[in-house]
């Protein structure tokens, strides 16, 4: 589903999705295409429903935007190990 998609599907609504089609740029996650898993007029609810998906596969690709957003794009997230110093 894209995110125009989203939006009439789902108005005014904080939605958590997979991303199944996204590309980085300049430490920027743009999400071209997605599955919605949940939605919710709480963010407190959606953030919840995240956390638990991640907690579960942390591996997938899991998100969560409210569709007033004009697009999907998320800072993203280096993990990494620090060496000996």
């Amino acid at each position: 589903m894209r995110w125009d998609e989203v939006q009439e599907r789902f108005p005014n609504e904080w939605v958590v999705l997979e991303a199944t089609k996204a590309y980085s740029k300049e430490g920027q996650r743009y999400i071209e295409e997605m599955s919605v898993i949940d939605s919710y007029e709480d963010s407190t609810k959606a953030l919840k429903r995240y956390s638990e998906l991640h907690q579960e596969d942390p591996h997938r690709e899991y998100c969560f935007f409210h569709t007033s957003r004009p697009e999907v794009v998320a800072r993203e997230r280096y993990v990494g190990v620090r060496g000996p110093r």
